[in-house]
């Protein structure tokens, strides 16, 4: 049942080219605002000042158009609730804290880096927890006020509540974090500078998220934030604790969580080789969703027709190129002939194209077109399968030269060609007929007899249908080129 007052967010960093893992996040949460005909909020994270970039800001938001998930508040749409970059929020983050410290929900603790580790060796050794022990809990005022005399520097913990935590994961049921489990930890650096696990709860709170979709490996950080909103709503600054979801790792090579450092894990690689958004979008809604048992195909309006928390599997999902490539061309199939052509323009121009601008004939494209389109898994396919018609000789390739031409080429060629010569050059079927004559006097059957000739022409072994492809060449450039293939055998 459709809930109108759905709120979702997607929240990266700007760090970095964007990942498929970090898209197929995005992707539920559009899916899920969009089938409640709810909202979805684009916030970016960009408090690390060393590691965020604007260039990747630019970044995510152009992939978000390219992919066509497109947010109802945000950067540059707006909103009731903005700011929405956090680099523009830390006024809000201090007045927090302070509220947090007043109210007695987090304390200032003086600990150095190597008290802490010293006291964590300790507990490790004697078999205890080695979180923090809250030691700085229960400082006096006197106390506090020497460690500030000492010139001591301090970080904000949020004081975790004694008692078990319990919460009913929209993706794994019911989960409870034991309170050794989960010790105070920070949230304001020794520099005032807010950290992660402050910002992202307090944001959710005043944006009034009702439902965080996230990855697994966020999980362990809920039990905290759960406590800070409870915290939150009693300040009057958080109305609802919203429902979570963690999202199943995606895996890569050998069973390894996809690393944002993976080569595989780029979006760019895919639009960059010519996946289309709708087929990337569709293989990577099934890594850990489930349209239905028998239908792995399926358009994006579908599946927002169809999304629904309750399919989604809490185990990982292994990422597979193969089955990616599969989907998308699929969906290049599925393209009109006119959307088809527009998409592989982009690999028919320079730098793609390895023919001279004005070689490339728009008739000669609009004709091959069709038959294109049932051979490609991705658009940058498409250069290669065509520069046989707008090259002045077809590329050289000696190891498919060497592949075809065997036995008797020049002669198999030479019967090929008067065949040809008199052929009907409006008819695919003609051509087709001419080279199965040639190969039925020297005793080849038809894959074995078009093998030579299409070396000649197109340069490869493989590509578009022969017969298509040579009409729509035409007669003189086909014979010229099959005169040359005998004069390299020749000598």
């Amino acid at each position: 049942m459709a809930n109108a007052n759905v709120r979702v967010r997607f929240c990266p960093s700007p760090t970095g080219n964007p990942h498929v893992g970090l898209v197929r996040t995005a992707l539920f949460n559009w899916a899920y605002a969009r089938h409640n005909g709810g909202t979805m909020v684009f916030r970016i994270e960009d408090t690390d000042a060393a590691r965020d970039s604007e260039e990747s800001y630019n970044q995510l938001l152009d992939s978000l158009r390219w992919l066509g998930l497109d947010w109802d508040e945000g950067p540059e749409v707006g909103g009731p609730h903005g700011p929405y970059r956090q680099s523009q929020r830390m006024d809000t983050y201090k007045d927090v804290a302070e509220k947090l410290i007043a109210g007695g929900y987090a304390y200032h603790c003086y600990c150095t880096a190597l008290e802490l580790e010293a006291r964590r060796d300790a507990a490790r050794a004697a078999g205890r927890p080695s979180g923090y022990d809250g030691k700085c809990r229960t400082l006096t005022a006197e106390q506090r006020a020497a460690y500030d005399a000492e010139g001591r520097e301090s970080i904000v913990r949020f004081k975790m509540p004694d008692e078990p935590i319990t919460f009913t994961d929209l993706v794994r049921g019911e989960l409870t974090f034991t309170p050794d489990n989960v010790p105070d930890y920070g949230i304001v650096r020794a520099n005032g500078a807010p950290l992660y696990t402050l910002v992202n709860p307090v944001d959710d709170a005043l944006m009034e998220i009702t439902h965080v979709l996230r990855g697994e490996d966020l999980l362990s950080s809920t039990p905290r934030q759960i406590a800070l909103y409870k915290a939150l709503i009693e300040l009057g600054i958080a109305k609802e604790i919203p429902s979570f979801g963690h999202l199943p790792y995606v895996m890569g090579e050998g069973n390894k969580k996809l690393s944002k450092r993976d080569p595989q894990a780029s979006l760019n690689l895919y639009r960059e080789r010519g996946f289309l958004p709708e087929g990337l979008l569709n293989y990577l809604s099934l890594l850990g969703w489930s349209f239905s048992a028998d239908q792995d195909i399926f358009t994006i309006p579908e599946m927002v027709a169809k999304f629904d928390l309750a399919d989604v599997n809490a185990n990982p999902a292994r990422f597979d190129l193969k089955k990616a490539e599969a989907i998308n061309a699929d969906h290049i199939r599925m393209l009109d002939v006119k959307a088809f052509t527009e998409a592989c323009e982009p690999w028919l121009r320079a730098p793609h194209a390895n023919w001279a601008p004005e070689n490339f004939d728009p008739a000669k494209w609009e004709a091959i077109a069709p038959h294109a389109q049932t051979r490609l898994t991705v658009l940058s396919d498409i250069t290669a399968n065509v520069d046989f018609l707008f090259l002045d000789e077809p590329v050289e390739d000696e190891a498919s030269w060497t592949k075809a031409m065997k036995g008797d080429p020049a002669a198999l060629l030479t019967t090929a060609r008067e065949k040809l010569e008199g052929a009907d050059w409006s008819s695919a079927d003609s051509l087709k007929e001419a080279v199965l004559a040639a190969g039925e006097a020297h005793g080849l059957k038809l894959g074995k007899a078009q093998a030579p000739v299409r070396v000649a022409v197109t340069g490869r072994t493989v590509g578009l249908p022969l017969f298509e492809s040579l009409e729509i060449l035409g007669k003189d450039r086909t014979l010229a080129r099959i005169d040359a293939a005998l004069a390299k055998l020749a000598a």
